[in-house]
């Protein structure tokens, strides 16, 4: 206000009114006057921009709240808050002002933009709901103050954080555009940049505005999901080794980053979005980072409390992560596991209530939905299990040590968190009644549940008794065992029935509804296996001492009570005081399902229990073969999975041989784009020829002499081949010959002559193969210098030749000019070579014509020796022994 009085002019003898006074003489009775003053300030002087920023200026004191100290002595806040609402109501009258601001805020001039800011912000403090709905309204509103955020003036941007906190209150419309007007990314950018949980009170006005966008908005939480945000929040919580330095600003960013995670992850939030973000956590390392905070040392108590409670949430119902966490072990000698070292404090009477609140949610969240944590739990206490050496402390030992304890808060924390362990798995149930304690030295021992009776019995702190009713109605519910042996200590019916019908103060009733509870459990799943407490003499025993109605109203003693109410509401335990302590949240449900079948089943006849068990019984059939199914249906769903996996492996493959087959394609295109290429380039090369034709003879080479020499080469191959079939028949001939017994016999001389033929023959044919291989050898080398030649007549034919020097063109013809040398000496070879054949052949020719004169002498011959054994025949001659003569 001493802005306005310097405005005004100089101060004027006497007391002078205050700020408030003068604004309330010109307000609500003045409007039409300061709303004209308004009008000619921003609309007849909008050109000018130091008139606008003052402007601006003075409607934004007249309408904040920020008073100076001594006017805050004069007027209380109450008539200064009414003020600014009455102002507010003038300004935002006319929606047009509002639009005009938002003209404002799109000047770029400090002067201009700053107090516009101030001035919406104000507006939005004083009559926020209708601001809002008039910056909705307006044309690109929203997206115009978004602008504030990339405003390199850090003042502005600032301020601007400020304005969007106020404008997204409570408004999801206007939280949606503000997400999708890239909000995450500009605040974690400057969070960033300001340096993480260690930046100042910038980053603590960005975490409280992403919590109003993110806070119960379905819709954002998945937007932040979908744009891999969580991955960004990981470096929030790198906190270092040092934690000595933990300003209060420090702790102030980190738990309201710790609240940010929740909010991804209430158990209030859709199931789907939180096990989306709940995995999304896990695999970023968000959850690791989150563990390493909750075993370091030297953290505050408030930011370890808000860790646990964080971490609780983060593995609520999601598998993965309540295993990872069940496998975090401390940083102690010998490594303890976490749950461990947390239920150690949780019944540590020492320990803050709100810390020991925090583990038992904790807990809570472990087991939710866990069988299999559940299962970890239990079996630390059955006798084949435990520990002999004693060397280390398990969970169940704690939660025992706990329940027994002379803490009644330690008692209430170790039966719902035993509880929990039990909830519905009919099978640990059954298991735990397994489990002996040994009270003291030289008595036997006793069964927990019959421990649990004993404590109750006794007369305990109404905390204490409340959670072992708690843990004992969750034990027996729904497990039929577990009341047989409940109801076979004698002790434990009398002393139900005792609480239940006795007047006793309101301090008392809550227990004597549990107790109600309890014994109306022990009746409705009571097989009927112990004669003497049967169903029909249970409920006989009421009606003599307590009364049904009675029984009743007692019952209902339990969902009437205040803290019953409260528990009911969400999961996280959250008590004022330790002496609010008594309900459970999943206890709550468990009331809640019970109270309805219980009243019900105390007033039915023995007939209608009959009739219910036979029901029962067709059920539990019934139940199995669905449970038959559902095993068969789960093997089908695994060999469908395996299937799946299979074709997924098989269409892996293929895609990959189709990318082969692609490749190979595209290299079959480009070789056959490089052939096409070729074929261009050899057309043109074409039509050159007569220019290259003449290029040849002036080497002395032409290209029918080529061509002759390939026909030579071809009648020479088949000569040879010839040569080679005649040479196989004398082969023939001359075995045939020398096989003939006869031949030998009679014919040694002559045989003699003709081998000596054959020996010539056999030089002949060695001579012959010689010579083949000799025109072999220079058919290649033929071969070779013609391919000589035509890379020679390719490589003149290039363009390059032309480009050559004299000395290249003269080399390249003298090596010309010894290749058709070469040539022309084996030209000259295969001539001699061919004269030496046809002699050869001549010689053959000579040879044959002795061996069918041979032929025709043995023929002469055999037709003599087959007469002369005949005449031996008739003779009676044997043929061997004239033979032998």
């Amino acid at each position: 206000m001493n802005f306005l009085r310097g405005v005004m002019g100089g101060q004027s003898a006497g007391p002078q009114p205050s700020g408030t006074e003068t604004v309330s003489r010109a307000g609500p009775g003045r409007a039409g006057g300061n709303k004209s003053l308004k009008k000619s300030v921003t609309s007849v002087h909008s050109s000018d921009s130091e008139i606008i920023g003052y402007a601006l200026d003075t409607l934004y004191n007249v309408i904040s709240n920020d008073l100076e100290e001594e006017e805050q002595e004069e007027n209380s806040q109450k008539q200064v808050e009414d003020l600014g609402k009455q102002f507010t109501e003038i300004f935002i009258k006319q929606q047009e002002n509002i639009t005009l601001l938002l003209t404002f805020l799109e000047e770029f001039d400090f002067h201009v933009r700053w107090p516009g800011v101030k001035l919406l912000t104000s507006l939005l403090k004083q009559q926020g709901p209708q601001v809002q709905q008039i910056i909705l309204v307006s044309p690109m509103g929203v997206s115009r103050l978004m602008d504030l955020l990339a405003d390199s003036r850090e003042v502005i941007r600032n301020d601007g954080v400020l304005l969007l906190q106020q404008l997204t209150k409570s408004n999801a419309a206007i939280q949606k555009i503000v997400a999708f007007e890239n909000a995450f990314e500009r605040l974690l950018d400057i969070v960033t940049d300001e340096g993480h949980s260690d930046g100042g009170i910038v980053v603590e006005d960005c975490l409280l505005l992403l919590q109003n966008l993110l806070k119960n908005n379905n819709s954002n939480q998945n937007f932040f999901k979908e744009g891999s945000y969580i991955q960004r929040m990981k470096p929030w919580f790198e906190v270092g080794d040092d934690n000595s330095g933990w300003s209060a600003q420090k702790v102030t960013n980190l738990h309201l980053m710790l609240q940010l995670v929740r909010v991804l992850v209430s158990p209030t939030n859709p199931l789907g979005a939180t096990s989306s973000c709940q995995k999304a956590m896990f695999h970023c390392g968000l959850l690791q980072q989150l563990c390493t905070i909750l075993m370091a040392t030297g953290v505050p108590a408030d930011i370890l409390t808000e860790t646990i409670n964080t971490v609780s949430e983060v593995i609520r119902g999601c598998q993965i992560n309540q295993d990872y966490f069940a496998s975090v072990n401390a940083p102690s000698n010998p490594p303890r596991p976490a749950i461990v070292v947390l239920l150690m404090s949780m019944v540590n009477e020492r320990q803050p209530f709100v810390l020991r609140c925090a583990v038992l949610y904790c807990f809570q969240c472990f087991l939710y939905k866990n069988h299999k944590g559940q299962g970890e739990i239990v079996s630390t206490l059955l006798p084949s299990t435990i520990d002999a050496t004693g060397n280390s402390v398990s969970a169940g030992q704690l939660l025992c040590g706990g329940l027994f304890s002379t803490d009644s808060l330690s008692n209430w924390c170790a039966s719902v968190a035993l509880a929990h362990a039990l909830q519905e798995n009919a099978t640990l149930k059954e298991q735990l009644l397994r489990v002996q304690l040994a009270t003291s030295i030289g008595n036997p021992p006793v069964s927990l549940l019959q421990q649990c009776t004993n404590i109750l019995s006794q007369g305990s702190k109404v905390q204490t008794r409340v959670g072992l009713l708690m843990l004992l109605c969750t034990w027996l519910s729904n497990c039929p065992i577990a009341v047989t042996h409940f109801l076979h200590n004698p002790a434990n019916i009398p002393f139900l029935t005792g609480q239940i019908a006795e007047n006793l103060g309101e301090e008392e009733q809550l227990v004597q509804g549990l107790c109600a509870l309890l014994l109306g459990i022990s009746i409705y799943y009571n097989d009927n296996s112990l004669e003497n407490c049967t169903k029909e003499k249970l409920k006989q025993l009421i009606e003599k001492r307590i009364g049904k109605e009675n029984f009743i109203e007692k019952l209902g003693f339990i969902n009437k009570h205040e803290l019953y109410s409260r528990a009911a509401q969400k999961p996280q335990p959250c008590f004022s005081s330790p002496d609010h302590m008594m309900f459970d949240h999943e206890f709550t449900k468990l009331v809640k399902e019970l109270e309805g079948i219980i009243t019900k089943a105390i007033y039915k006849s023995s007939e209608e229990d009959k009739q219910e068990e036979e029901v029962k019984k067709t059920l539990e059939q019934h139940d199995n073969i669905v449970t038959h199914y559902k095993k068969v249906i789960r093997e089908q769903d695994q060999q469908l999975e395996e299937l799946k996996q299979k074709v997924n492996t098989l269409i892996s493959q293929k895609e990959q041989l189709q990318t082969t087959v692609t490749q190979q394609m595209s290299q079959i295109q480009q070789h056959k784009d490089q052939y096409n290429l070729l074929k261009v380039q050899l057309g043109k090369d074409n039509q050159h020829h007569s220019s290259h034709s003449d290029m040849l003879q002036m080497n002395g080479i032409q290209p029918e002499e080529i061509s002759k020499l390939r026909q030579e080469i071809e009648e020479l191959k088949n000569k040879h081949e010839v040569l080679q079939g005649q040479l196989r028949e004398k082969d023939s001939v001359i075995e045939n010959l020398v096989r003939s017994d006869s031949f030998r016999r009679t014919f040694s001389t002559k045989l003699q002559c003709h081998l000596k033929i054959l020996h010539e023959l056999e030089a002949l044919r060695i001579q012959i193969q010689s010579q083949g291989s000799d025109i072999s050898k220079l058919q290649a080398e033929k071969q070779e210098l013609l391919q000589q030649m035509v890379t020679h007549e390719d490589s003149l034919s290039c363009s390059w030749f032309s480009q050559l020097g004299p000395n290249e063109i003269k080399a390249l013809s003298e090596e010309k000019a010894s290749l058709k040398q070469h040539l022309d000496s084996t030209n000259s070879t295969i001539a001699v070579l061919q004269d030496e054949k046809s002699k050869l052949q001549q010689d053959v020719a000579e040879s044959k014509k002795e061996q069918d004169d041979l032929l025709v002498l043995l023929a002469d011959q055999d037709q003599k020796i087959l007469a002369l054994k005949n005449k031996l025949k008739d003779l009676g001659q044997p043929f061997g022994d004239a033979v032998r003569s």
